[in-house]
């Protein structure tokens, strides 16, 4: 019975009810896709940095897990001491810089043969290696993104690079240029930003990584294993992504928080006479606080539903248009983001519902 009357309410006012239906969706949707791009972005740029295939990462004292934001503070010499140490195959010294034309993205500049031999080489899609200092290779994500092709110039850091070559994306950046080139441009000459280690055997990782740390000077390099690299790579990690995320959560909630508070106030207060009617009718306190958090349990369930398929038909929408934003929609989050937009919903309905349930039966019942 009292299933069929809260049914009865919600389809009674059906434009306001959609409206506290889509508010709640845009909270879930708020919450999935702004988090979903910034985890997918941090867990895209941990995939490429594992498939370059490199079993150990050097970076020096100070350098953010964040590819691109450290500049280029040491020698590339640096590569030479690492090829001297047992169980080391190769090493490769990349320049890193970020470039804001259009989009935030990383260029690398790269040594091609060592990087080669640390990574196992591009897999060219088409066109090839650098053929001169001003050449540049990118994945085919962003080829397909920007709709460039080999022959096409790109301008990046104020130089237009002619595209040598197109290859398979997962290997470091999504652009690369000449070492050598790179660190003209920057003002970094014989320098580096990180340095790749490849070894004979993965398991001696932990080795290595202690005899890097051994050798003179470079006591205060961050020097990782790919595993505990990987480890490292969560929003816990990154400087400011965690509040960040805080911050979206927060304003997601208010947002469900101040419509559902206004649309359950104002429909307690347009059937103040009904509630009167219950009431004369035996219906307690309990009764009537049950009906209206029941309520706004249906419309949040129903707007956790629509805010999910928002969501996916968003991601799907933006892996069209934006070829290089991942969007990462996870189970967990999603389980997150209905929790949240549960307790904001009930917790906007709780003051409309103990306002109902307080109102004298005498008074509700003579209300116009």
């Amino acid at each position: 019975m009292m299933n069929r009357m809260i049914l009865a309410n919600l389809l009674h006012r059906p434009f306001r009810t959609l409206i506290s239906v889509v508010a709640v969706a845009v909270e879930v949707t708020l919450i999935l896709l702004i988090v979903g791009i910034m985890l997918g972005m941090l867990n895209d740029s941990s995939n490429r940095q594992a498939g370059i295939g490199a079993d150990i990462m050097v970076q020096p004292p100070g350098a953010s897990l964040l590819m691109g934001v450290s500049g280029a503070p040491v020698s590339a010499k640096v590569a030479d001491k690492l090829r001297q140490l047992p169980h080391v195959v190769a090493a490769t010294p990349v320049v890193t810089q970020v470039i804001t034309s259009g989009t935030v993205e990383v260029i690398d500049g790269i040594d091609l043969p060592s990087f080669d031999a640390v990574s196992g080489g591009f897999r060219y899609v088409s066109g090839g290696p650098f053929q001169g200092p001003y050449d540049m290779i990118i994945d085919d994500l962003k080829a397909a993104s920007t709709h460039r092709k080999v022959g096409d110039h790109i301008e990046a850091l104020n130089h237009s690079f002619r595209v040598s070559g197109i290859v398979e994306h997962g290997k470091g950046a999504r652009e690369f240029v000449p070492i050598a080139t790179l660190q003209d441009m920057i003002g970094a000459i014989g320098k580096a930003s990180i340095f790749y280690v490849k070894l004979d055997n993965p398991g001696n990782a932990d080795q290595v990584v202690t005899a890097i740390k051994n050798i003179p000077g470079m006591q205060q390099y961050g020097v990782h294993s790919l595993k505990e690299y990987l480890s490292l790579m969560t929003s816990a990690s990154i400087p400011g992504l965690s509040t960040v995320i805080d911050v979206v959560i927060g304003i997601a909630m208010i947002i469900g928080f101040i419509v559902i508070f206004q649309a359950m106030y104002t429909a307690v207060m347009e059937r103040t006479r009904e509630i009167g009617i219950l009431k004369s009718l035996g219906a307690g306190k309990l009764y009537i606080v049950n009906v209206v958090l029941r309520e706004t349990l249906l419309i949040a369930i129903g707007g956790i539903i629509l805010g999910i398929a928002f969501s996916y038909g968003a991601r799907v929408g933006l892996k069209a248009r934006f070829q290089t934003l991942p969007v990462l929609i996870t189970y967990a989050w999603l389980v997150k983001a209905a929790i949240i937009a549960l307790i904001g919903s009930l917790l906007g309905a709780f003051y409309p519902a103990i306002k109902a349930a307080q109102k004298d039966p005498i008074d509700a019942l003579a209300y116009e």
